[in-house]
């Protein structure tokens, strides 16, 4: 008999827990009333609960019947500044704030894993940590500071999930190495001369200078970056100017590196620095540069990989695993990789109705899938503790 069995009669608790969440976020190291309402459901259950982690990140322990490993699973709280556009009965109360992401049902997922397994504790041979970590979507990100607050103290391995709706509902996919991209901003503003739109000789045109920037930038992966080696740059803004007669004095550009080794993420950062410096020089400008390192590659080790993929094709089916393609997106769950081993792994959210991407003002899921990664946390644990 499997520990996942009963685990069904929870899934309607998670419904209502993530939808509670969903109409109500908040923003990351803002999460006040988030952070209160899982403690109190887990307190509810009887765990050993801490608050203030790192912020207004929570931990819980379960302690099993007998003397063993403890096995840790993480879930991320908080929510994005994006307009929620659904029209639904959970639809975010909060103006300009919106869980477009996942991380509300990522939350119910692991509540209601949290609250199975307290039903079971008298044949857990271990203990299970619960870690709910404010402020992913922001960096530096909350994982460094509940590591700081001792999150992984006595944890032998830690495992998460990400609802995913790329991937249809019923899937489960992750990879061994690297995963995860490594998260990088860069910020440019660029120095001309301004002056009358009609008398462009006079002036050094920083919009103009930008533009070209925004282009030369795109050489970087396309002639510099082996092209077997996944790498990403990309503008997310350009603002500059204010008038439709007025050459614009500065112009400012934000934007992302995504790339998945230390070699690559050198170069790039490198050659952004030079292809700056003389785009501007072509043009007469000068810029100012600042480059920020964000999270790094997610890493999964085989060993718990290959334990995460076998417990994966239990839950839903040979044919429903698969091993992930590069993932360009950033996680700071990379950083308690890099302490313990373990494994992320995404789990399949997407069907005929649920299309729009995540950060997206119409993103939503299909709900079964927290069902899906309940049962997979569940049997993790009874991988190591049953």
């Amino acid at each position: 008999m499997t520990l996942s069995i009963g685990l069904d009669q929870w899934y309607p608790r998670m419904v209502e827990w993530r939808r509670h969440l969903h109409s109500n976020p908040e923003l990351s190291y803002e999460e006040k009333e988030t952070s209160a309402f899982i403690a109190k459901q887990l307190s509810d259950l009887g765990l050993e609960v801490a608050t203030g982690v790192g912020g207004h990140g929570i931990t819980a322990l379960l302690r099993g019947a007998e003397q063993g490993p403890t096995i840790a699973f993480r879930a991320d709280i908080d929510a994005l500044p994006i307009q929620d556009e659904k029209d639904c009965e959970y639809k975010s109360k909060v103006p300009g704030v919106m869980h477009a992401c996942g991380h509300d049902a990522h939350t119910a997922a692991l509540l209601g894993t949290a609250a199975h397994l307290c039903s079971v504790r008298d044949r857990l041979k271990g203990n299970v940590k619960f870690i709910f970590q404010p402020a992913e979507e922001v960096s530096p990100g909350g994982a460094l500071g509940m590591i700081r607050d001792g999150a992984l103290e006595g944890v032998d391995a830690i495992y998460g999930v990400h609802l995913w709706t790329p991937f249809p509902v019923g899937t489960i996919q992750t990879k061994a190495g690297p995963f995860m991209a490594a998260a990088d901003e860069f910020q440019i503003t660029v120095q001309g001369k301004g002056g009358h739109g009609g008398l462009p000789n006079q002036t050094v045109d920083s919009i103009v200078t930008a533009s070209h920037l925004v282009v030369n930038l795109q050489t970087i992966v396309s002639r510099n970056v082996d092209p077997t080696d996944p790498c990403v740059i990309s503008i997310g803004s350009i603002h500059g100017g204010s008038a439709f007669n007025v050459i614009a004095e500065k112009t400012a550009l934000i934007g992302t590196v995504r790339s998945f080794t230390a070699e690559t993420r050198d170069l790039a950062e490198r050659r952004l620095k030079e292809v700056v410096k003389a785009s501007c020089e072509m043009q007469g400008a000068t810029a100012e540069f600042e480059y920020k390192r964000g999270y790094p590659p997610v890493v999964n080790p085989q060993r718990e990989t290959e334990l995460a993929m076998q417990v994966a094709r239990q839950t839903v089916g040979e044919s429903n695993v698969m091993e992930s393609p590069f993932i360009m997106a950033g996680e700071d769950f990379a950083y308690y990789l890099q302490q313990v081993p373990g494994c992320f792994v995404f789990v399949g959210a997407g069907s005929e109705k649920h299309v729009a991407p995540h950060h997206h003002p119409l993103f939503d899921i299909d709900e079964k899938a927290m069902l899906l990664s309940a049962q997979w946390f569940t049997r993790m644990a009874e991988a190591y503790l049953g």
